[in-house]
């Protein structure tokens, strides 16, 4: 799967343009990011494509500099499940 990356915004299209797999984040006004919102179209949940688009956040959020909380639960769950490994993008309000 491959992901588009826009200011706010990773997402991944099937070849109708659907979109298969998408997170959005707003910047906040300590300079921080909310992660706000991810989804996974049914016919990918239970494969594993929502961890791996959070990857991708992480990784984005990573050279970007920023820090992030979630305001949506599955992001959330997944930053504090994951907490040892990405550290320098969590924000010290998760």
């Amino acid at each position: 799967m491959e992901f588009q990356i826009t200011d706010g915004r990773i997402f991944s299209l099937d070849e109708n343009q659907e979109v298969l797999a998408e997170t959005t984040y707003v910047y906040m006004a300590n300079g921080e990011v909310d992660i706000d919102h991810t989804f996974v179209s049914p016919v990918l949940r239970g494969q594993g494509a929502a961890g791996k688009m959070m990857e991708v956040v992480a990784k984005q959020l990573r050279e970007k500099g920023l820090k992030a909380t979630a305001t949506c639960s599955y992001a959330n769950a997944w930053l504090l499940k994951n907490k040892e490994q990405y550290e320098d993008i969590i924000s010290k309000d998760l």
